[in-house]
């Protein structure tokens, strides 16, 4: 058995979507019996460690593309996923989970982690849906790679594509234990994926050939895709009793659709999405009112689509001028977090006023016998370090320079008092820099909507990502 998923032709065996969102269809990917037989029921490592973190179902959870979907690559200051980024870690990441569905390789997935201010995903699915981790240490899904093992012989399949002169294999980072990937061009892409098809039938294997970019094709077992690692992962979760409230699904090429053949999942394509998607969509989804084509590019449409389909929040703190006119609806230890360190940002690249109201205003919300201590180890007063702030205001102004904070977790250690812990990152020029860190900060009154009070913050330098100079690293 063979499924070619050339979304540029009429062969896609992607499940359509029901033009009425309020049909029961059936969905060969999650309905079908045999589907739920294969997937073994036991909760892996890296789900249990979501669900003692999360305590309850997510309130939403975010499944998306990387490349031309939460990452811009014409977006030189990377402004819509810095955006994006201040919305999550403030509003949703202490309840919601973050899921990362890539093509790319793990081999390539980090490098671009490496290029591009990311947040740390809660699950990252890779290489076209065959490959499943956790966290940031990334633990494998080793129920997955059973269910991708079946009726799936990766030697023959690479021979027999070796084959077909049209097929120019990929780099050997791209070649994984359940995905081998070629180069076609695409006028030739449907008559050989046809030939292809035919010689897997006979010998026996259920493979997928997904052709997507107008370049890639991708071989995969028939179980695999990001639409069911997806499904996998949702049966896991309803197994333990914690389906996510709300699901919303992100892309915008060939390899996504999958995705927004999930029932019951919200979708957006991005306004870039490729033609192969947006005729998909025509083809099978016209009717959905689940389902939007942003108007904003990458991260800026799944925000739009947050707004859209009232998920949650969906104003960015990094799109407020002034946070001393913005009141939050619910008040929390993430969202302190991201305002200080988006204030001080601002006020290096002097996009807020140099005035002292504003100093004043932040050692107000320091405890006066509060203390930093410093990645070099120095323990300096919480509230002199604010004052150290007045002779770098503007230094970074005209330059590339960009503060964000990832996987930002409040702990609450007291009736008004939180420990918290995020990874802080600076961007200056071409150099990025980063510290593990550590908050305690309480509520200035008999509840959160008063604010909160810092009272001690410690960095350590994150490995690999140290300080050359400590007397230009401020907090």
């Amino acid at each position: 058995m063979y499924t070619f998923q050339s979304l540029t032709s009429s062969h896609s065996l992607v499940p359509p979507i029901p033009q009425n969102p309020n049909l029961k269809l059936h969905f060969p990917i999650t309905s079908n019996p045999s589907f739920a037989l294969k997937f073994p029921v036991q909760v892996c490592v890296g789900i249990r460690i979501i669900m003692d973190r999360l305590k309850a179902p997510a309130r939403l959870m975010i499944v998306s593309d990387l490349d031309h979907t939460m990452v811009d690559h014409h977006d030189t200051e990377n402004l819509s996923l810095l955006r994006f980024n201040s919305l999550w870690e403030a509003n949703y990441r202490h309840d919601s989970l973050l899921v990362f569905s890539t093509g790319r390789s793990p081999t390539l997935y980090k490098e671009l982690r490496k290029e591009k201010p990311m947040l740390t995903p809660d699950i990252t699915i890779m290489s076209v849906g065959t490959e499943i981790t956790y966290g940031n240490s990334m633990v494998p899904d080793d129920g997955w790679v059973e269910v991708l093992n079946k009726k799936w012989d990766r030697n023959v399949v690479k021979e027999e594509a070796s084959k077909f002169s049209e097929l120019k294999l990929q780099a050997e980072t791209e070649q994984r234990p359940h995905k081998v990937s070629f180069y076609v061009e695409k006028d030739k892409a449907q008559a050989v994926t046809k030939a292809l098809s035919e010689v897997y039938e006979k010998h026996g294997l259920e493979v997928k050939i997904i052709y997507s970019g107008g370049m890639d094709l991708d071989i995969l077992p028939q179980g695999a895709g990001k639409g069911q690692a997806l499904a996998y992962l949702l049966k896991k979760f309803k197994t333990e009793g914690s389906s996510p409230v709300n699901t919303l699904v992100c892309g915008d090429s060939g390899n996504d659709a999958e995705l927004f053949s999930i029932p019951e999942v919200y979708g957006v394509m991005v306004s870039n999405a490729q033609e192969e998607l947006l005729q998909w969509h025509a083809e099978n989804a016209k009717g959905n009112t689940r389902i939007i084509h942003a108007t904003e590019r990458c991260a800026a449409g799944i925000i739009q689509a947050i707004g859209h389909f009232k998920l949650g929040p969906n104003m960015p703190p990094r799109d407020i001028a002034d946070f001393s006119d913005y009141k939050l609806e619910n008040p929390n230890p993430g969202h302190e977090v991201v305002k200080f360190f988006l204030f001080y940002e601002k006020w290096r690249r002097a996009e807020v006023e140099n005035s002292a109201v504003y100093l004043a205003s932040l050692k107000a919300d320091c405890c006066p016998s509060g203390t930093f201590v410093h990645p070099s180890g120095v323990e300096q007063s919480l509230p002199e370090c604010i004052n150290g702030l007045r002779s770098s205001y503007g230094d970074k102004q005209g330059k590339q320079f960009r503060v964000w904070v990832d996987g930002v977790l409040a702990t609450q250690v007291g009736s008004d008092t939180w420990l918290v812990k995020f990874d802080k990152w600076e961007l200056s020029g071409e150099e990025r820099h980063a510290t593990k860190t550590t908050a305690v900060i309480s509520s200035k009154g008999s509840d959160v909507s008063y604010g909160f009070t810092w009272i001690r913050v410690h960095q350590t330098w994150y490995k690999g990502y140290e300080g050359k100079d400590d007397t230009t690293w401020h907090f």
